[in-house]
């Protein structure tokens, strides 16, 4: 499991998912989250404006990521 860092206390699915390079633009991360292969905590999103926070884990196919908070 992947720990991605964010710096603000949440983040909407898509921007999630372009800010840790999961995918390359917004469009990709829609179609993604629209055909159901994001999980988001153990249960699939289809949401892209889901907001994600820390203690959040994303699944994304066979990886997996856990949000954390960016220590300054």
């Amino acid at each position: 499991m992947e720990k991605i860092a964010i710096s603000s206390e949440k983040l909407k699915l898509d921007q999630f998912l372009k800010w840790a390079s999961i995918v390359n633009s917004g469009g990709e991360a829609k179609e993604i989250i629209l055909a159901g292969q994001v999980e988001v905590n153990g249960k699939i999103a289809f949401g892209r404006n889901k907001l994600i926070f820390a203690g959040d884990m994303i699944k994304v196919g066979a990886n997996s990521y856990l949000v954390v908070k960016e220590v300054k």
